[in-house]
């Protein structure tokens, strides 16, 4: 649920860094956050939020299922090509230890929130408070590795991912009719709630010693196949779940802007990833898309109702579809995020991917 009138520069082929030094020279990648970059975790769980079996994954490199919400990479993946990092074990994988470690982990979890509360229904996740204290126990088993100063270098100078937000509102606020947090705060107050406490994660990954963080919220939440299937009449976008991007979404920006401000330095970087994706929405030619408000795996109203499973319609051509399945993007879509993220200006604060990484080469 991961928008910049993207411009022409990005055509086939092109090169989202163009810098070879920032490519190869080695460094650690860490990632935080919802199912939009969780590439595991929850498969080592008992929990219903896994993409576990087929068709996830069908074009992912061994073409099975992985624990990626995709049909292939993930922008966590995506990332990691372009600043030469290998891919990301997830944390709970027993195959990272050693000098896999040095590499960076993945402590993403699908059906987590900002929010504590958030996917109660899914039971056994990995909540914030719960990637944070891993990524503390981490540096421990780093230390014993490499030492106490070389891991504090190593943190300082890896590149932090965080997105979360959307669970918030589409499993929480918006769950059921008159749901508890909705009887307990209006939209606005909500999102003020929302802020704050995503402001505590990021101080608490400054803490542990992030020094460069993408920081992403939503996408276009009302514009989701899942969110059109149970509340859209004619395919258009939902406008309460649009309502509660549009105002979250820059208060993170102007939050992490504030941050900066406040330590002196531009820790945050903020990914307005909603604006890029509703770009794919209401501009789809553009960027090569034919097939926007449905998905590309599922079933019933425009493929958003229900899991995708094996038994689900699924689409011939994933590259002509912005979604893969209810709430989550195609690889392509994905590739052109990542794009952004490296070469963007509009939708990048204050700065996009690739200057940062040249300041610090």
């Amino acid at each position: 649920m991961v928008f910049f009138l993207l411009n022409l520069v990005w055509g086939a082929g092109t090169s989202p860094t163009g810098d070879a030094r920032t490519k190869n020279e080695p460094r650690a990648f860490f990632v935080f956050g919802d199912s939009l970059v969780d590439n595991g975790n929850n498969n080592f769980l008992l929990t219903t939020a896994r993409a576990d079996s087929p068709p996830y994954g069908i074009d992912y490199v061994s073409h099975r299922p992985t624990g990626r919400f995709s049909n292939g990479r993930n922008i966590p993946d995506l990332i990691g090509e372009q600043i030469g990092v290998d891919p990301l074990l997830p944390y709970l994988d027993p195959e990272l230890n050693g000098k896999k470690l040095l590499n960076g982990a993945n402590f993403a979890s699908a059906g987590i929130g900002i929010l504590n509360d958030t996917g109660f229904q899914f039971v056994n996740i990995i909540r914030m408070p719960r990637q944070l204290a891993f990524f503390e126990a981490y540096q421990k088993r780093v230390e014993a590795i490499i030492g106490t100063k070389k891991t504090k270098k190593l943190v300082n100078e890896a590149l932090v991912l965080v997105t979360c937000g959307g669970n918030d509102f589409v499993n929480n606020y918006y769950l059921v009719r008159n749901s508890f947090r909705s009887f307990q705060y209006k939209l606005p107050e909500y999102v003020q709630l929302l802020t704050r406490e995503y402001q505590k994660i990021l101080m608490r990954l400054y803490t542990l010693g992030a020094r460069k963080v993408l920081v992403t919220a939503t996408g276009p939440l009302g514009c989701a196949p899942s969110v059109i299937a149970l509340r859209s009449r004619k395919g258009e976008c939902a406008t309460e779940l649009q309502q509660a991007a549009d105002l979250f979404n820059p208060q993170v920006t102007a939050m992490t802007g504030l941050l900066n401000k406040k330590l002196g330095s531009n820790v945050f970087i903020s990914i307005e990833a909603h604006h890029i994706f509703y770009d794919f929405i209401t501009k789809p030619k553009a960027f090569g898309f034919e097939v926007t408000n449905k998905a590309c795996c599922g079933q019933g109203r425009y493929n958003g109702l229900g899991l995708c499973t094996a038994l689900s319609n699924l689409c011939p051509d994933r590259a002509k579809y912005v979604y893969w399945d209810g709430y989550h993007p195609t690889e392509r879509a994905n590739r052109l995020v990542v794009q952004e993220i490296f070469n963007g200006a509009k939708y990048m604060k204050p700065m996009n991917l690739s200057i940062l990484m040249s300041m610090n080469a």
